[in-house]
């Protein structure tokens, strides 16, 4: 008759590891659905553009997108700025390339006359290649 211990194996550790697999698989899934909206969402400003038949898009390399919104608030993308920003960004585009395009994008209620106060700043700085963004007729 023994009186000495039995060999008994140590329980179940806990598991102290994360298993990354899954976190990493929802990134991916993220990632893809971001990568695959972004390019839909061009323009987060609520403008009403005008409708137009004949619009075509434009290839330019290089060019710089303005829009008026029906307040008259004017943005470089989609950023606003008032008039002395926007002089400062249209000339140094001009002076980076005197061939650079302007996209214009104009609410359908702003009225002509700021819109042609627009192109005269545009004239000044030296960019006269104007585009104007408009949106396909309802079919």
């Amino acid at each position: 008759m023994a009186f000495g211990r039995l060999e008994r194996s140590p329980g179940a550790r806990p598991m102290s590891d994360i298993n990354m697999t899954p976190l990493i698989d929802v990134m991916l899934v993220l990632l893809v659905i971001f990568i695959i909206t972004a390019p839909l969402v061009t323009s987060s400003l609520p403008l009403e553009l005008p409708r137009a038949e004949g619009g075509q898009p434009t290839s330019a390399q290089a060019f710089i997108a303005l829009a008026i919104d029906a307040r008259g608030q004017h943005f470089v993308g989609d950023a606003p700025v008032d008039t002395e920003q926007l002089r400062e960004r249209i000339r140094a585009a001009a002076a980076r390339d005197p061939l650079t395009e302007v996209q214009l994008r104009a609410d359908s209620a702003v009225p002509y006359g700021r819109v042609a106060e627009l192109l005269g700043l545009l004239q000044e700085a030296g960019l006269s290649r104007i585009g104007f963004v408009t949106e396909a007729p309802a079919r």
